[in-house]
């Protein structure tokens, strides 16, 4: 008996205290008057805090301010545990769901030879099939910055040769030495 009274009283304690860092729960709440909802989703109206928690109590659930920002703010009763537990599943199952995508880099030289070029093409194919992004450089040494147009060939003819996997993202452009392109996976292979 003493048990079953302790798990009670334990069980009054957690549902009674502020629990939560983002929704005032309970006694947490400070305004004098909230506009109430219901368990089941009806307009109760405004109430006073106090006559608004005895609701509550009486129907052995919690006060939730689910909007603090509203004039009175609005108050809901609920079970706060469920809803926690249901809001934590749901982001566990979109985290689980979600698709990271990556980003790889490429690093050309103006002056690449075809077999070179044809190297770091299947590679760049490769990581796009597995659906991350691919951005492609190329990096200009001494005077070879001022035929910077090769470099831009160089980039468009890996962009030509991945059109069937990728599109392109961002279009060749300068920065400081280098000059950058990124690719990304089609929508249909992803």
């Amino acid at each position: 008996m003493f048990v079953h009274l302790a798990s009670d009283l334990l069980k009054f304690i957690w549902r009674w205290l502020n629990i939560s860092k983002d929704m005032i729960v309970n006694e947490g709440i400070r305004a004098q008057q909230v506009r109430l909802i219901g368990q089941n989703g009806e307009q109760v109206g405004i109430k006073s805090k106090a006559e608004a928690l005895t609701m509550a109590h009486n129907v052995n659930l919690d006060l939730v301010m689910v909007a603090p920002g509203a004039k009175p703010p609005v108050c809901r009763i609920m079970d706060y545990g469920k809803f926690r537990f249901e809001q934590q599943k749901k982001d566990r199952e979109a985290r689980k769901n979600q698709k990271v995508i990556n980003l790889k880099e490429i690093r050309l030289s103006p002056s690449i030879e075809e077999h070179d070029f044809n190297t770091k093409m299947r590679n760049a194919k490769k990581f796009l099939e597995k659906g991350d992004k691919v951005k492609a450089s190329v990096r200009f040494r001494g005077r070879a910055i001022t035929h910077s147009n090769l470099g831009r060939q160089v980039l468009e003819k890996l962009a030509e040769e991945c059109a069937d996997v990728s599109v392109i993202e961002a279009r060749p452009k300068m920065e400081g030495r280098s000059m950058f392109l990124v690719l990304a996976p089609k929508a249909d292979k992803q």
